[in-house]
């Protein structure tokens, strides 16, 4: 289509609504009292870090930095049909009933506030709205800005921030509805998507690769030797990296591992679990802007390649949000066109930089 756009960010502020307080009254029960314990425990006061803000920053930074050649379009409420894809009907169940409720849902501290049931569907639902304005050729790659995040989210348990599995949904119904036969699911997010593994476990028409930090960096899977099984073994590719791994690692396992296995399954349709957690500002690893809109440049291309382009992210972690804010703005630059920045040694330029302004005091030239 010759008015096909370039990139198109989905965004739908009812994901505004999901605002866990930890100060408020939870439901009662054994689980809340544990909770109640840990954090009464720690040296400071903990808030809960998968909060509105995360999203309202990047959303700001594009507002005040518009990129030329992305557009905006709404999102959508994923329906229970959408969800039960990938979710048992009994977890879905439960997670409804809470629907305006407060209550804790697992030990790694995962909540839900009155308005967390429609945050959550949006969530699902938005990855879903950017799956189909892809396929329709509407645009030729999109970016879903939505939260609570999905990676973590079994089929039927709510873990780590995650509600709804929102890259599970979307994939679900890429294959169920709009007629795609083989997606592959790149998730770069620091923390290993067990949840996205455990759905497409024995799926062979789903290709999931996880470059994340290793055991026993939370949720503790992700090994190398997990790889699937059943008519699905082989199409789980684990690449976990020890804590302070930056832009050469990350781009190197791209080069190595994702491309090559990219061009053995040829998808029809890529979707990235994109967390911005590997930043320097998140304290688990080094990747800078640059390694990001690098790696992101990398799936582009694979996209290109193989399937008309057709590439969707979906936001899943980082929660420092001036690192979250730019690495998504860093992203869509290059999905826009814009220029391909190299992958950074994280220190060089600085220690460079440094070399140069002292240069001139280690030598016995007076004459300057």
């Amino acid at each position: 289509m010759t008015d096909r756009k370039v990139v198109t960010v989905f965004y739908d502020e009812r994901v505004l609504k999901h605002f866990p307080d930890v100060n408020t009254a939870f439901l009662p029960g054994r689980l809340d009292k544990r909770i109640r314990t840990i954090l009464s425990g720690l040296a400071v006061q903990w808030k809960y870090p998968e909060h509105p803000g995360r999203v309202e920053a990047v959303m700001e930074l594009l507002n005040r930095e518009p990129i030329p050649d992305v557009a905006f379009a709404p999102g959508q409420a994923a329906t229970r049909e959408e969800l039960a894809r990938v979710h048992t009907m009994s977890f879905l169940d439960d997670i409804f009933s809470l629907r305006d409720d407060s209550a804790w849902l697992d030990v790694d501290t995962t909540a839900v506030s009155p308005g967390s049931v429609e945050a959550a569907e949006v969530a699902a639902g938005t990855a879903i709205a950017a799956v189909e304005a892809v396929m329709a050729g509407q645009t030729e790659s999109a970016f879903a800005v939505v939260r609570p995040p999905g990676h973590h989210a079994e089929p039927a348990r709510a873990r780590g921030f995650c509600l709804f599995n929102n890259v599970a949904v979307a994939a679900a119904h890429a294959k169920a509805v709009l007629g795609c036969k083989r997606v592959l699911i790149l998730d770069w997010d620091v923390h290993h998507g067990n949840g996205t593994q455990d759905i497409f476990w024995a799926d062979p028409d789903v290709m999931f690769i996880d470059l994340h930090r290793a055991a026993p960096f939370y949720p503790g899977s992700g090994a190398l030797d997990e790889v699937g099984a059943g008519r699905g073994e082989g199409t789980t590719v684990n690449v976990p990296l020890p804590g302070g791994s930056g832009d050469m690692a990350y781009f190197h396992a791209m080069q190595d591992i994702v491309v090559p296995a990219a061009d053995y399954f040829k998808p029809d349709l890529i979707l990235v679990s994109a967390g911005f957690d590997a930043h320097w500002f998140d304290l688990a690893m080094n990747v800078s802007y640059e390694g990001f809109a690098a790696m992101a440049s990398v799936v582009q291309t694979l996209a290109r390649r193989h399937c008309d382009g057709r590439l969707v992210f979906v936001l899943e972690g980082g929660y420092n949000t001036e690192s979250l804010s730019h690495g998504v703005h860093s992203v869509l630059k290059v999905l826009a066109g814009g220029s391909v920045p190299d992958p950074k040694v994280c220190g060089m330029e600085e220690v460079d930089r440094a070399a140069e302004f002292h240069r001139g005091a280690f030598t016995d030239d007076d004459t300057g």
